[in-house]
């Protein structure tokens, strides 16, 4: 495993420290970093929130949290009495910026380090806290803050996030976070494309007939779905999560693994992708809602019923067959797709290549696939590669696929560290190779705004799958008219 630098003696501060986000993901990862070493004895994780709470009667809530959230074994008492040593708590409305006193006296008075705040609310408050921030005299050269997805719902929005934020800190003290940057498998794309000769010559339209993302999930959405049914499936995952992995794979090679070099690639792929109008959305776009169905042996309710059975236009999946308009991938469609209540929580990429030229094997000829290269992020992250092989025996010249595996946990042996571990550990050492600068998330959201606006022209309807299948048979339909079919096994 690479070796565990500490990171230097910060403070961090959670606003929305009582919400889902930080009991479920932030302060668990703070809690292995912890338990490796990697925070200094004098840091601090301060939790901001509205409510009037004690620090005990906060611990306690983190201390019940990290119990339901970590897996068996990780949690025990003398790293838990150590990491509770660090935590604070501190009343702040995002709108009484008068009345941050208690949050003011933590921060002040205890000399130089880092200072982050990490906005794990809604995009609405983003723009208020770091004005009371500002206001507060509570930001410095050495301040950074952490902007959770999504970044507003359309262009206009997050331009105005943006400069509510520009306002108060400059470019490159805000870290716009996306957490599947911080998988491994999704750094493991950098290090298979340019670390190894034997990808690059392939990795063009010459080689590749098409690449599928895959980012499925079996839950439904829980208590989000209040929030979910002013989002749906597009704006909550493919103008971030998605958009993110069309970049990292389609993009040329930096000159480096500086940031603003990874940075300035991806803007240019966001920048080629072909428009989705009107007239395509029938024949590149579907969207589907998820009726009752079973997972897993247990029924579970249909979206209307989560909802209450109100009315709702909004999508829980969404299939896109996306073009890139540039040397490298031109006629090669990358088809995306994303949706709740699927069959199996999935996230993979899959590469394509193309037929064999001509083959000498005429009695195999059905038997002949081409090759594929599968990149899975969860659950079993790894790289698999499928060859053609000869069967072994004396008899005929039979050939069948082979693939040659790679599973990183069986590889390297170690636990894997969650996305936001890492994540927060690159914050802190003011690394934003990792996360989105302004004019990509624009970018992005000016293409989903193209998709937006194209079905709400076409009116676009919602098609109906079933919960625990693989989304609606339009999205089959997606690849069969152009003759291709989902990789699902």
């Amino acid at each position: 495993m690479a070796q565990l630098v500490p990171v230097e003696t910060f403070d961090l501060v959670i606003f929305g420290g009582t919400g889902d986000l930080a009991m479920r993901k932030l302060l668990p990862a703070l809690y292995h970093r912890d338990r490796d070493d990697q925070i200094t004895p004098d840091s601090r994780i301060i939790a901001a929130s509205r409510g009037a709470l004690s620090r005990d009667e906060y611990l306690a809530l983190v201390e019940e949290a990290l119990r339901r959230n970590l897996t068996d074994g990780e949690f025990d008492d003398a790293t838990w009495q150590t990491f509770a040593s660090r935590i604070h708590y501190a009343q702040a409305d995002a709108f009484e910026h008068d009345h941050w006193a208690q949050l003011a006296e933590l921060l002040n008075g205890v000399g130089a380090r880092v200072r982050v705040a990490y906005l794990a609310t809604a995009p609405s408050l983003f723009g208020p806290i770091a004005k009371g921030l500002k206001h507060n005299h509570l930001i410095d050269h050495s301040s950074r803050i952490v902007l959770e997805k999504p970044l507003g719902r359309d262009l206009e929005s997050a331009r105005e996030i943006n400069e509510a934020i520009g306002e108060c800190y400059a470019e490159h003290q805000i870290y716009r976070i996306d957490h599947y940057l911080g998988k491994e498998t999704v750094q493991n794309l950098l290090a298979l494309r340019f670390g190894n000769s034997l990808f690059e010559p392939l990795w063009r339209r010459s080689a590749i007939d098409n690449v599928q993302i895959t980012v499925a999930e079996d839950l439904g959405v829980g208590g989000r779905v209040e929030f979910y049914d002013r989002v749906g499936a597009l704006r909550d995952m493919v103008q971030n999560h998605l958009m993110q992995l069309v970049c990292l794979f389609a993009m040329e090679p930096p000159s480096s693994l500086d940031h603003n070099a990874v940075r300035d690639e991806k803007i240019k792929v966001l920048r080629s992708l072909k428009p989705i109008s009107p007239a395509d959305v029938g024949t590149s776009t579907v969207r589907g809602r998820y009726t009752s169905g079973a997972i897993g042996g247990e029924t579970v309710a249909a979206y209307v019923d989560e909802l209450g059975g109100a009315e709702s236009s909004t999508e829980t999946f969404v299939a896109l067959k996306i073009e890139i308009e540039n040397w490298r991938w031109s006629g090669v469609p990358f088809y995306v797709r994303t949706g709740k209540r699927l069959k199996a929580k999935h996230s993979e990429i899959v590469v394509q290549f193309q037929d064999v030229p001509h083959s000498i094997f005429p009695e195999q000829q059905f038997n002949v696939k081409p090759n594929m290269l599968r990149i899975r992020l969860q659950p079993d992250e790894g790289v698999q590669l499928t060859i053609m092989a000869k069967e072994p025996g004396p008899g005929g010249f039979d050939l069948r696929p082979v693939a040659l595996d790679l599973s990183f946990a069986e590889t390297f042996g170690v636990r894997y560290p969650d996305a936001y571990e890492r994540l927060l550990m690159e914050v802190l050492r003011g690394n934003p190779a990792l996360f989105m600068r302004r004019d990509e998330v624009e970018a992005a959201w000016q293409w989903v705004d193209g998709v937006i606006d194209s079905w709400a022209t076409s009116k676009q309807k919602v098609e109906s799958y079933v919960a625990g299948t693989w989304g609606p048979s339009a999205a089959a339909s997606l690849l069969d008219r152009d003759g291709r079919t989902w990789v699902e096994d």
